[in-house]
């Protein structure tokens, strides 16, 4: 791994983690290409975003609605600006106080030291489940 991608993806880990929101956001590209597949009408932080401000909603809108029970990471992968990174989770909904647990996988391309792309794939299906009432 280069050592600006590889401090991108530790930043992003620990930004992520502690949701400090500003420094999150400043990891990104003016311009985005984001997806999150999954039921937007039950969880609307998912799908699609197209910047900074986009990409912030998504974070309020995610906090807002869940709790973190636990996250581990697998492995991270790196090929020139291309991310992987793979691991389990287990969050709470806070509408319905139930608990998904689901892998992921998430893919990320940085360019001059910003994300530029980021797609998250998890259980879907469970995410959607843990909504209901």
């Amino acid at each position: 791994m280069s050592n600006n991608i590889q401090e991108n993806i530790q930043q992003f880990l620990q930004f992520l983690s502690e949701r400090n929101l500003t420094e999150l956001i400043n990891l990104f590209s003016d311009t985005v290409d984001w997806y999150i597949p999954g039921d937007e009408q039950k969880a609307p932080w998912l799908g699609e975003r197209k910047n900074k401000q986009e990409i912030s909603d998504f974070f309020e809108l995610l906090w807002k609605n869940t709790e973190p029970v636990s996250a581990k990471i697998d492995h991270i992968f790196n090929d020139d600006e291309n991310v992987v990174i793979t691991g389990e989770f287990a969050t709470k909904m806070l509408v319905t106080g139930n608990i998904v647990e689901s892998l992921f996988c998430i893919q990320m391309r940085i360019h001059n030291d910003k994300i530029i792309r980021y797609r998250l794939l998890e259980d879907s299906l469970a995410v959607s489940k843990a909504l209901d009432r």
